[in-house]
């Protein structure tokens, strides 16, 4: 009769956990993979364009499911690809949307000719960019937003490079998870 090879249990447990291992590393990062591409992306903020909403190395989440359904919203803070460096991803504050005529006059931004209330600037005025090509007033055409760095003193933001197209916003940041002590909802 043929010998025949008989594996130990120990040897089948082995393999066994060396297998169930693997299967578990892969979901975990496919699954990681999913959530960055498809429901929410972690930045960390390389600029000083939103102080002091964001401060530079600040570490934030921005969704990416609810602009699917709708339209960013005026005082959104949404994350995007701008048309001067699609490669790059921003951080900005929405300020207006498609049909809105924007207006910065005496340092203050105008909105359909009503002075914005706007407590994250700090105060600091929003002026015209030396150099730029765009003019005020400007109406932000229909499927673009108008956006702008909360830092308007130190921003590169729409009044340098214009509206932006919906088809380039990636996401709404909406949550600040590092530092931890200001960990939180963003607003």
């Amino acid at each position: 009769m043929g010998e025949h090879s008989i594996e130990s249990p120990k040897e089948r447990s082995c393999f066994g956990s060396l297998v169930e291992m693997v299967i578990i590393i892969v979901a975990a990062l496919a699954l990681a993979w999913g959530i960055t591409t498809f429901i929410a992306c972690p930045y960390t903020i390389p600029s000083g364009s939103m102080e002091d909403t964001l401060q530079i190395n600040d570490k934030v989440i921005s969704e990416e499911i609810s602009y699917h359904f709708n339209d960013p919203k005026v005082g959104d803070i949404v994350t995007f690809n701008p048309p001067s460096d699609p490669e790059r991803t921003y951080i900005k504050r929405v300020i207006a949307v498609g049909g809105q005529t924007v207006t910065l006059k005496d340092g203050y931004v105008y909105v359909d000719g009503v002075q914005l209330n706007e407590p994250y600037t700090g105060g600091k005025p929003s002026l015209p960019l030396d150099g730029s090509t765009i003019t005020f007033p400007y109406t932000v055409p229909e499927g673009y937003i108008w956006v702008m760095g909360d830092n308007r003193t130190n921003s590169s933001d729409s009044r340098a490079f214009g509206a932006v197209p919906l088809s380039a916003v990636n996401g709404h940041a909406v949550w600040r998870y590092w530092p931890v002590a200001r960990f939180g909802a963003l607003e």
